[in-house]
């Protein structure tokens, strides 16, 4: 799988490079102003079961996807439904790799990726369509594979760690900084839980440091009405001051 989706991807990267500058300039408004990177972002899969303060079975013990977000731009096209036909011929990768791990076998997290970030994505040639937004998304997946990168420099679950040391795994790996994003401690506890790691790319696929910027706290701490709903109000940019748990699967 790793080796098709690697191939996927430079295929794609090349055409977004040659047609990133014919965006329609119609996306471009006060309400969806243009965004100027794209990231990958990985949630893990005990962290996300916490947080919905739910009981997942068969949790798997890998970072999973959770989207491929645009930086600035949310819900840029509400008329454009998520449609499940589109994405069948990649169900077992998406299963797999981007699972609802709330709702296994089900499409809740899909559609919301879609909607929220993925209509906005749209505005690249090679993301215009909800297959190749979701495509995308597991080639860049497969090619930066965090599961194995972390493990490289001994980051492993069932473990406490400092923050500096899971952003120099990244790092020391891709040449770039993460944002790394935990769960704050609970009342009486001085130890954070990790939960999801972001890694940027440029609009032609290219990766850059995922810089943490002011706006950054309030997109995380904002409210939706979606029906996928975790409480991913209570994730924040590590504290760089604390100790990071890395929780096991169990």
């Amino acid at each position: 799988m790793e080796n098709t989706l690697r191939y996927i991807l430079l295929v794609t990267c090349s055409l977004c490079a040659i047609h990133s500058s014919f965006m329609d300039s119609s996306w471009s408004t006060k309400k969806h102003p243009e965004w100027k990177k794209l990231i990958l972002t990985h949630h893990w899969p005990v962290t996300v079961c916490k947080m919905a303060e739910q009981k997942c079975q068969e949790i798997p013990n890998y970072w999973t996807l959770h989207g491929l977000w645009t930086d600035r731009s949310q819900m840029c096209n509400n008329s454009w439904h998520f449609d499940y036909d589109e994405i069948k011929d990649m169900l077992a990768d998406m299963n797999k790799w981007w699972p609802d791990v709330l709702h296994p076998n089900g499409s809740q997290l899909w559609k919301h990726e879609w909607q929220k970030h993925g209509t906005c994505a749209a505005t690249l040639p090679c993301l215009n369509t909800q297959h190749k937004y979701f495509s995308k998304g597991l080639a860049l997946y497969a090619s930066v594979n965090l599961n194995s990168a972390l493990e490289k420099f001994g980051i492993k679950p069932a473990n406490t760690y400092k923050v500096e040391e899971i952003e120099n795994a990244v790092l020391n790996v891709y040449g770039v900084v993460a944002k790394i994003q935990c769960l704050p401690p609970q009342q009486g506890e001085d130890v954070q839980i990790l939960g999801q790691i972001e890694i940027c790319f440029t609009k032609d696929f290219n990766l850059q440091n995922c810089t943490v910027e002011p706006e950054d706290e309030l997109l995380l701490t904002k409210k939706t009405n979606m029906k996928w709903r975790v409480s991913y109000e209570e994730l924040h940019v590590c504290d760089k001051l604390l100790n990071t748990y890395y929780p096991p699967v169990q």
